[in-house]
């Protein structure tokens, strides 16, 4: 499991980039990111190099946080890698509350990020179809 951060956002210009600032001046390194919103608010989830400091850094910022499990999971980076490991989900009965990619240079695969609804599920499908997880340490994570 690796620890996601998710902070709450008006959707206004510049809320990206506060936060985005505050986070560098710490010296955290965001690994992925991924923003969803509505008219008003937007949530945007983070994979960073220390959660402890950037949770500091963002409180200090009157952040509204919150720290999440995610699965990173090692996709063959091939045509029909992704659809193979969604249509395995599907029969499995794994819903998807969000997913989106992390990019790494130099490797055979693609990292997936996903919030399921069954996690241990999740993890059965893909130890019986020889697909691993990724754990924070090989992203860089603390």
């Amino acid at each position: 499991m690796v620890q996601q951060l998710s902070v709450f956002l008006q959707n206004k210009s510049g809320k990206i980039a506060a936060v985005v600032r505050a986070l560098s001046e710490s010296g955290v390194d965001i690994r992925a990111l991924s923003i969803a919103d509505t008219t008003d608010f937007g949530i945007l989830r983070m994979l960073v190099s220390d959660i402890s400091v950037a949770k500091a850094a963002l409180a200090e910022q009157n952040c509204i946080l919150s720290v999440n499990e995610v699965t990173v999971v090692a996709v063959p980076d091939e045509p029909g890698g992704l659809s193979r490991v969604l249509s395995l989900m599907a029969q499995a009965e794994v819903d998807i509350e969000y997913m989106y990619s992390l990019i790494e240079r130099g490797v055979d695969v693609a990292y997936m990020v996903f919030r399921v609804s069954d996690e241990a599920r999740l993890l059965e499908v893909l130890s019986k179809n020889a697909l691993e997880t990724v754990s924070p340490q090989k992203l860089g994570l603390k």
